[in-house]
């Protein structure tokens, strides 16, 4: 199976650790490294300002505010100390074709692509990838989408269902990137026993796909093999969601921390 990993380039956790990872099962025939400009991100910002108005986008940067001074220390450590797990267990990756873009549509990518042959690609971007890009691969594009879909699409999805206290839908979802946003075929949800009192959002979508990865890695196989079929997800409630609030933070926390004792009082 030949499979590209597309990423941006200042990821270690991505670039590193699941490039070894991909390596490990896979022949990974290429990277494709993203560098924004700050033009790019500046867009997303007014993306997000559009959509959420300017009073709830306090809110947005009220958190992003929080989350570096109060929490980003901690998971930085932490985060650092399970790259060093990943690269223990897996081999460095070296002498795989690199190509550096600022955007994952540039015609060049469809180019690398091309001369890669992939069977699938994985995709960890923030930009929405175009069909002359995600139709390359035979098997298609995929991605590790952090939230429960069609329930939480977009961004930050575990975030959001711990924040609505839909505990039963904190989790991965396994889809094929097709024309709308993680609107695409489905083939698998994972989870882990987070601990939603301790754990910062961050850290849980990072480990919903640490603690999933043999099992992501078997569904990969079995995409290729033409064994996998999608999830039927007809009928169910479908959810676009965005960056973090600190009030929706706040008040998570605070039912999380009140939940713990209970939980613990019933066993």
């Amino acid at each position: 199976m030949r499979t590209v990993l597309m990423c941006h380039a200042d990821d270690a956790f991505d670039r590193q650790g699941l490039a070894a990872w991909l390596a490990s099962f896979s022949d990974l025939a290429g990277l494709v490294l993203i560098e924004e400009t700050g033009e790019q991100k500046r867009a997303r910002v007014r993306r997000e300002l559009k959509r959420v108005g300017p009073w709830r986008f306090l809110d947005v940067l009220a958190m992003r505010f929080y989350y570096r001074f109060r929490l980003a220390a901690a998971d930085n450590a932490w985060m650092g100390e399970r790259l060093g797990d990943l690269r223990a267990r897996f081999n460095d990756v070296a002498g795989v074709p690199e190509l550096r873009v600022s955007s994952a549509n540039a015609p060049e990518v469809a180019r690398f692509l091309a001369a890669c042959e992939p069977d699938l690609m994985i995709a960890r971007s923030k930009q929405l990838l175009s069909k002359r890009i995600y139709r390359v691969p035979r098997h298609g594009c995929l991605v590790m989408h952090p939230g429960i879909c069609p329930e939480y699409r977009n961004a930050h999805g575990c975030f959001w269902a711990l924040a609505e206290r839909d505990l039963d839908k904190v989790g991965l979802t396994l889809l094929r990137i097709d024309a709308g946003i993680d609107t695409g075929p489905i083939y698998g949800y994972y989870t882990y026993p987070f601990d939603e009192a301790n754990e910062s959002h961050v850290r849980v979508q990072y480990r919903v796909v640490l603690d999933n990865l043999d099992a992501l890695a078997q569904r990969m196989r079995d995409i290729v093999a033409g064994t996998a079929r999608p999830i039927d997800v007809a009928g169910r409630p479908s959810g676009v969601w965005g960056q973090p609030w600190l009030s929706r933070y706040l008040r998570w926390k605070r039912a999380a921390r009140t939940a713990a004792p209970a939980a613990v009082a019933a066993e």
